[in-house]
């Protein structure tokens, strides 16, 4: 039987698909807006696992408006390759670059490193950008697939981060939102907050909630894309780069010569106030590969690292730090 109002092809068993109504927060894979997978197994408290580098396309009323998109992302102990053939390969502890795409335009990257990181994305869509039949598509891939990536990026990172970076990845959930008129942020945020906005990607926060000092444990992290009158969106961004004893744990063996952690620490400390700041090794484009231009004022134990805002590609910054000491990010200042 065909629906009087519908097509000669459409049916009254047809089932309507009903799309995403803006402002909307998506926490299951099994709403009915959730038109497309590709690689991705459905949730019912997430949005859903990737088996490796995939896709999720949403159906989305977005009436010619503008979209901001606001991801959440985590790993965890099935963020293994295989995971979802019932034959995991362990993992390493090397780091996960991962890029983020929406239609097929690279929006933004980031780290995750550990079993318990949890990593934020934000970008908007213009009104241009999403077409008639109101679907929007979101990719995770590993940094080494697809095109657009610099091969300079790709020589570097390879052997230091992990491959397939992207399985087992759990997309928590998806916002979608009109862009807001202004967010009024401050002028300074501290390095958890800088993740936390989605400027930087260091790893991935394991607490959501805390605050203060970043540490960088990969010897590189992410500066992203910024948001039009956002923190980061005036032109120019300063962030202050540090330094701190590596725990007793982690340091090499020849270290462990002292008899309790208290006489390394304070062995340490003394190490520490005569240690060179951290070092900024390059700054490259990770859409092309090009180097980008940089100022670093070392003062101390401190470098301060002056570079524009990027708006079109993430930008990979790698450092380098001294023996038995790890970097730290202090703070992020929007000029």
């Amino acid at each position: 039987m065909t629906s009087s109002t519908g097509s000669d092809t459409d049916t009254d068993l047809d089932q309507v698909i009903l799309p995403a109504i803006p402002p909307v927060h998506l926490l299951s894979g099994q709403v009915p807006s959730l038109q497309v997978t590709d690689r991705l197994h459905r949730g019912s408290h997430i949005v859903g696992r990737f088996e490796t580098s995939g896709l999720a396309g949403f159906k989305v009323a977005a009436q010619g408006r503008p979209l901001r998109v606001l991801l959440t992302l985590s790993a965890d102990d099935r963020s293994v390759s295989g995971w979802h053939t019932g034959k995991p390969v362990p993992g390493g502890p090397l780091t996960r670059l991962v890029q983020i795409r929406s239609q097929g335009r690279l929006r933004q990257c980031l780290l995750l490193k550990g079993r318990r990181s949890h990593a934020k994305v934000a970008f908007d869509l213009a009104a241009e950008e999403i077409p008639d039949d109101g679907l929007v598509c979101i990719e995770a891939l590993d940094i080494m697939e697809g095109d657009g990536i610099g091969e300079e990026v790709r020589r570097i990172v390879s052997g230091r981060v992990a491959p397939d970076g992207v399985a087992g990845v759990r997309l928590d959930k998806v916002v979608l939102d009109e862009p807001p008129e202004v967010d009024f942020d401050p002028d300074t945020l501290d390095g958890f907050r800088c993740e936390l906005s989605t400027l930087i990607s260091a790893g991935g926060l394991a607490n959501l909630n805390r605050q203060g000092v970043r540490v960088l444990r990969s010897g590189m992290f992410v500066v992203n894309p910024v948001l039009k009158d956002t923190f980061g969106g005036t032109g120019r961004i300063t962030l202050r780069l540090g330094t701190k004893a590596e725990p007793a744990s982690l340091i090499p063996a020849s270290w462990r010569r002292v008899n309790s952690e208290l006489r390394w620490l304070r062995h340490a400390t003394k190490k520490l106030l005569g240690s060179a700041a951290p070092r900024v090794d390059r700054v490259l484009s990770v859409r092309d590969g090009e180097a980008v231009e940089f100022e670093q004022r070392p003062c101390g134990n401190v470098t301060e690292l002056e570079l524009a805002s990027p708006t079109t590609s993430p930008l990979l910054v790698f450092v380098a730090s001294g023996r038995g000491v790890l970097t730290t990010l202090e703070s992020g200042v929007s000029h």
